[in-house]
């Protein structure tokens, strides 16, 4: 009874309801654009090209490798379609059951990546677009700690660049910043076997969530000049809902999403750096 409500849950429920209406499938991460018309229509194609280009990436195989962060299982599905065998760590238990029901042939492990223990070994420690919520100290020695011998670790994030030092506020995009992740790879025994940058590819992924947003946006702001012009009671009492569940700050921060369009594909790539990268350990 009681307790704080959960609306990281509640959206992210909504959002993967909404993603499989639109797409037929559960797919959390960025699309790969490349010779595709940014449209909502072309968002499952997108985001097919990108799991192309991020499993061109994987050495030969059959593998067994470890996908950590991942997401609601639909990457693990397609792994285990190539013959490869399939463990996910996720903390989230909603997306946990995900993963069950869309990668019935994987062990899905209900936790934290740096709460993880196994005896296992792996060829290929997967981080798409999960590297950014793991310690920049944890990330790497956790992977490699679970590599056997001659195993890679594969990543597809998004880091800042040098640009985004001293912004102040939320700027779209987010991870570790790429001259940190640089200075922290030097500390241990990896290489880069391959890398990418697929910044200018994916970033046209903000345009399209931002104007999806700027509809909703725009759906919010006739029906509250509706309710100004003939229901006002009731227009107060949904702003003092609004106010009971939202601080200011975050009111605003939403306006902003709603209404403006400061989240665009240029600002992202201005502030980020989206790479793959292939590291192996040195010799």
């Amino acid at each position: 009874m009681g307790g704080k409500l959960d609306t990281r849950a509640i959206g992210l429920d909504a959002g993967l309801h909404f993603i499989r209406w639109l797409t037929g499938a559960e797919n959390l991460h960025y699309g790969y654009w490349e010779g595709l018309e940014v449209t909502a229509g072309n968002l499952r194609a997108a985001q097919e090209a990108y799991t192309e280009r991020l499993f061109s990436y994987l050495p030969g195989g059959p593998l067994r490798i470890l996908d950590i962060g991942g997401g609601a299982g639909e990457t693990a599905k397609k792994l285990i379609a190539l013959g490869h065998q399939v463990e996910i760590v996720v903390p989230s238990a909603l997306l946990a059951a995900r993963c069950r029901a869309n990668a019935p042939g994987a062990v899905v492990h209900e936790c934290r990546f740096e709460d993880f223990e196994t005896d296992g070994r792996f060829d290929l420690c997967l981080f798409s677009e999960s590297f950014q919520y793991v310690g920049l100290d944890r990330g790497l020695s956790g992977a490699l700690r679970l590599l056997g011998e001659g195993g890679d670790i594969l990543i597809a994030d998004c880091f800042r660049s040098d640009a985004w030092r001293g912004q102040k506020g939320a700027v779209v995009g987010g991870g570790h910043r790429w001259t940190d992740f640089q200075t922290e790879l030097g500390r241990h025994p990896l290489e880069i076997a391959a890398s990418e940058d697929i910044t200018g590819a994916v970033a046209p992924s903000v345009d399209l969530e931002q104007g999806l947003f700027n509809v909703i946006g725009h759906v919010l702001f006739q029906l509250d000049g509706e309710l100004a012009a003939k229901k006002p009671a009731m227009r107060w009492g949904v702003h003092r809902l609004m106010a009971l569940v939202m601080n200011r700050r975050r009111r605003e921060r939403l306006r902003v999403r709603l209404m403006e369009k400061t989240r665009d594909s240029e600002v992202f790539e201005r502030f980020n750096s989206y790479r793959i990268l292939r590291l192996r350990r040195r010799g």
